[in-house]
């Protein structure tokens, strides 16, 4: 029995590491991303793209992924074609978090049980995911995922406790992001395979 949705989301991406191709650092992070999420029990995997980015989408697929097309490569966006495609629960990742640890998507999704929406926030700012009930309540705001943070998400709330706080990690997004990526951690391997 399926849970939720978890739908990894292409965002745009601006930095790569010296000598290595934007798109192909791009489409290295959202692999291993997709390669975490699809193997995971009760949950539907899915990719979220815009009409530019669906070749992307296509190729890091697994026979099981759904993929979402979408206007805009928002967290509103994504969720909304969750809810599209029937689920009651979702929650939507970006893509440039190519280590994230998989128990952090059930930490992302337990809140639902009884709140409306938990957000994750990334280590370096802004967010690094989102989960919600479906659909989306009206109150639910924009989720920036470059500057968004807890506090912003539970402001129109109609009471702050529907908003839950769950446990961040970091994105890819400069050079100083490097740092964070532990070897250790099983994964990201075509991360690993351009860094190496």
């Amino acid at each position: 029995m399926t849970v939720a949705a978890v739908v990894a989301l292409l965002v745009p991406v601006t930095w790569s590491p010296p000598g290595t191709d934007l798109d192909s650092w791009r489409a290295a992070m959202a692999e291993d991303l997709v390669d975490l999420l699809t193997p995971l029990p009760r949950v539907q995997a899915a990719i979220a793209a815009v009409a530019d980015d669906m070749p992307l989408a296509a190729k890091i697929a697994w026979p099981s992924t759904r993929i979402y097309e979408v206007e805009t490569p928002t967290i509103r966006a994504a969720l909304a074609a969750a809810a599209a495609d029937g689920h009651d629960k979702a929650a939507v990742v970006l893509a440039d978090a190519p280590d994230l640890p998989a128990m952090l998507i059930g930490k992302l999704l337990r809140p639902l049980s009884t709140r409306h929406l938990a957000i994750a926030p990334a280590h370096d700012g802004g967010l690094l995911a989102a989960s919600a009930r479906l659909p989306l309540p009206d109150w639910v705001p924009e989720l920036d995922a470059e500057a968004g943070d807890v506090v912003t998400a539970r402001r129109p709330a109609p009471d702050p406790t529907m908003v839950a706080a769950a446990p961040g990690w970091h994105r890819l997004r400069g050079p100083a992001d490097l740092r964070r990526l532990d070897p250790g951690l099983d994964g990201w391997e075509a991360t690993r395979a351009i860094l190496t």
